[in-house]
């Protein structure tokens, strides 16, 4: 992807969700090796005086700015693509971290909430994406990363909307990266691996006592055995760099051992023996064992 020929600002990159886990470690990263971040939040004071405590920087820093963005708002993603454009102009980067997660079978998740799922995690990169493009494409450079997860490798149960909707962002990505490619532009996912991101925070509608309950005690129990390994948000960072760095029109990468073991995985077996290792692994009943 080209570069601008004549640089006289810091690169600046706008990264959704900064206020918390992945995005406040990568705001904070960047930040610290030059690049002007636009921090994207829900609520902008508390989530800058977070980012100010991580980065050590002066309140009138000229490389942290922070905007207010709700993924679920239209008004407010227009508003935050104009504050950007307004704080750095064309931004070199974009990174669509921010995402809502919730927990339960496709059974027991409301359908409402199934939309707010969807509009939040997908139409809502989709939108702020139309509305920065046409600056980025008259600058003939930049790169959109696409933060995924193992859920949108592979459909994970009791996480059934979520995973529809980190599935659907990286198959837009994919065709984003085709669309945008001739005008100089690129398309990065990144696929993190277990880290600490806050899932205490989940919103969950899993019924423990009801007809998932064997599905959720497998999951709870692969849960406590990765969250013996999770790795800090802080390792995170240094992936997403790299991905910043991409020039191929589209990339995919994984950012941590179990992300590169999933991937390598899904690419390399059957569709059949990679659902049954997975389902393995994790412990889930065997197909036909919760009939009555």
């Amino acid at each position: 992807m080209a570069e601008p020929s004549n640089r006289r600002r810091p690169r600046s990159v706008l990264i959704t969700g900064a206020s918390r886990g992945l995005g406040l470690a990568s705001a904070a990263y960047l930040h610290r090796q030059g690049w002007h971040v636009v921090a994207a939040m829900r609520t902008p004071d508390a989530g800058l005086a977070r980012l100010r405590e991580a980065t050590g920087a002066a309140p009138d820093d000229p490389r942290l700015t922070a905007v207010r963005l709700d993924l679920d708002d239209a008004a407010s993603i227009t508003d935050a693509a104009r504050a950007t454009e307004k704080a750095v102009g064309s931004p070199d980067a974009v990174v669509h971290n921010a995402a809502f997660m919730v927990a339960g079978c496709v059974e027991e998740t409301p359908l409402s909430v199934w939309r707010q799922v969807l509009s939040t995690n997908v139409l809502g990169p989709v939108q702020l994406t139309q509305e920065l493009l046409p600056a980025m494409r008259a600058a003939g450079h930049g790169r959109i990363v696409v933060v995924s997860s193992a859920a949108g490798v592979r459909g994970m149960p009791t996480t059934s909307a979520y995973s529809a909707s980190k599935g659907a962002l990286e198959r837009w990505a994919e065709a984003l990266a085709q669309e945008i490619a001739p005008f100089g532009l690129g398309v990065t996912v990144l696929v993190p691996g277990a880290f600490d991101t806050g899932l205490d925070k989940t919103v969950t509608y899993a019924d423990p006592a009801g007809p998932y309950g064997e599905l959720h005690a497998a999951l709870a129990r692969a849960g406590e055995r990765i969250l013996r390994s999770v790795s800090p948000p802080e390792d995170f960072p240094p992936g997403l760099a790299r991905a910043l760095r991409d020039r191929a029109p589209f990339a995919r990468r994984p950012v941590g051992g179990d992300a590169r073991l999933l991937l390598a995985g899904r690419g390399l077996l059957p569709d059949r023996i990679f659902r049954a290792l997975l389902g393995s692994a994790i412990g889930l009943p065997r197909p036909g064992s919760l009939r009555t």
